[in-house]
């Protein structure tokens, strides 16, 4: 996929942060998985991190699971303010990005994975990815990352993706080669008509997929899939030995 010289600025962006991280207990029994410490520093900075250097203006982080933990990091953490859209009840990713879609605005947004570590490739993912994004054929632009490299990650693929990027699923056992990051670029207009929450983005990405404007851009940097106690360390080590210049 070509970048695109007319593409539109993504000025806003959201962190989603509200799950359970049922996979990563007993550590998250009293620690919200975002706020996990890879090398000192927790995974919802480095998301955030990555928004506000792109260039985004409106940074919101939504909030259910130990949200006091959440609301409180965000509170003291230095940089552009940051919204908070706290859940009363379990919404979702779906449902919890529809809620939030009022302090979003009406223009595409970034979303991000607030459990999950992206390391840039030769060039910034999320300038990438705004680049690439052209709102007359796409409702959605989802970052991929090659099957084979992905760090922490044990299952089969999620998409099929064309020459032109456009998306299909995974269907049965077959295996694809790539699997969907958590990061993506969005339109407000892929949330109308859809039930209450409880849901997933799954929804909206087969609505998109049905229109044919479903689209992915392959990651060439790293991404780490931290799933489980063990991904921390794994994580670290990997990081810190091949990155040496990553938190300097």
């Amino acid at each position: 996929m070509k970048p695109l010289g007319n593409a539109p600025a993504i000025r806003s962006g959201m962190v989603l942060a509200a799950g359970e991280g049922r996979r990563m207990r007993p550590v998250t029994e009293t620690l919200p998985k975002p706020l996990i410490p890879i090398l000192g520093r927790p995974l919802l900075d480095h998301a955030l991190d990555k928004l506000e250097a792109a260039g985004v203006d409106t940074l919101v982080v939504n909030a259910f699971y130990l949200a006091d933990r959440i609301v409180d990091h965000c509170a003291t953490r230095p940089g552009k303010p940051i919204t908070l859209s706290r859940e009363t009840e379990k919404l979702e990713t779906g449902g919890g990005v529809a809620q939030a879609l009022p302090l979003l605005g009406d223009s595409p947004f970034f979303a991000l994975n607030g459990d999950n570590l992206i390391i840039d490739g030769p060039r910034p993912a999320l300038d990438r990815m705004a680049e690439a994004f052209d709102p007359t054929r796409m409702d959605a632009l989802l970052m991929l990352h090659p099957l084979a490299w992905a760090h922490g990650y044990a299952g089969q693929g999620d998409f099929h993706m064309d020459q032109d990027g456009r998306l299909t699923r995974r269907s049965g056992a077959e295996v694809t080669s790539f699997v969907f990051t958590g990061v993506q670029i969005l339109t407000p207009g892929l949330f109308t008509d859809l039930p209450d929450a409880p849901w997933s983005l799954n929804r909206i990405y087969d609505r998109a997929i049905e229109r044919e404007r479903l689209f992915g851009i392959a990651h060439d940097g790293e991404w780490f899939h931290v799933s489980r106690p063990d991904d921390i360390a794994a994580t670290e080590e990997r990081v810190s030995s091949t990155f040496v210049n990553f938190f300097c």
